[in-house]
């Protein structure tokens, strides 16, 4: 996929197009853009600068490369504070396509097993921004719970919350425990998550004399969450998320329209 951007300028220089490539399929670029054309077609929104292709490459460069909005916008031919509504405006259309938590466990029952965990998503805040420090990463982030197949497969990501949250308590908070429970699903999860429930199955913890047979169940179990992790793998590949610029109430809605991509990638 070929693209026009543009360089990073100085202050009142005049920004020069180039072309790049953008490492998506196409075919994931029509699907956004055919969601974009029913949501223009329902509303019988007027005519717009971008069609709805342009303004799905718009989109999933933002995500991708991290562009910011002014070059970005050049070299697309529009303005910045356009190319930030665009990109908004998209992100919130695939948020919407996002499974809510009833959804996303549909058909999972006693029998089942699924893996949760969390992942902090980087923020550039100072010191004084005390909620979003994480202790245990060193650093300013935002939140976020997962729930995956045992293939890796994302089923739902929670909204974000601030960095300094526990696994444990944000897993609870959105209602992830409890609705395994619930549906007697086992929950394979990390030591973050001891205490949690009777379907979540932890690590034991290390000792200096740990029996052979826990050493083995630890193993076994670190080979079947594995899967898990890869899929913060594939959600961390859009630059955007590896050190995320925009508000933190955006942060949410950036990660759910991620998993609506994620998603059809799965499914393709």
């Amino acid at each position: 996929m070929v693209i026009p951007l543009s360089t990073p300028a100085t202050e009142g220089a005049l920004l020069v197009p180039y072309r790049a490539t953008l490492d998506v399929p196409h075919e994931l670029v029509e699907h956004v853009a055919w969601l974009l054309y029913e949501h223009r077609r329902t509303r019988n929104t007027r005519w717009r600068k971008l069609g709805c292709f342009d303004q799905t490459l718009l989109t999933l460069v933002h995500l991708r490369k991290n562009e910011t909005f002014s070059p970005l916008g050049a070299g697309f031919g529009i303005s910045q504070a356009t190319a930030w509504r665009y990109v908004d405006k998209t992100l919130d259309i695939l948020a919407g396509w996002a499974p809510c938590l009833h959804e996303a466990l549909t058909g999972l029952g006693e029998g089942d097993h699924v893996i949760v965990d969390g992942t902090l998503i980087p923020i550039d805040r100072i010191t004084s921004d005390e909620p979003y420090y994480s202790q245990k990463h060193r650093k300013h982030g935002m939140n976020v719970q997962v729930i995956a197949r045992p293939d890796g497969t994302p089923l739902r990501f929670s909204r974000a919350t601030p960095g300094r949250t526990h696994d444990l308590t944000a897993a609870r908070a959105h209602g992830n425990v409890q609705a395994c429970l619930t549906q007697q699903i086992l929950v394979l999860a990390d030591r973050a998550y001891q205490g949690a429930g009777a379907t979540v199955r932890t690590p034991y913890n290390r000792h200096r004399e740990q029996p052979e047979h826990y050493q083995q169940f630890n193993r076994d179990h670190a080979r079947l969450r594995a899967p898990g992790e890869r899929t913060f793998g594939h959600v961390k590949s859009r630059r955007l998320l590896r050190r995320a610029t925009c508000s933190t109430r955006r942060i949410g809605t950036i990660v759910q329209a991620v998993h609506t991509l994620l998603t059809y990638s799965y499914a393709g």
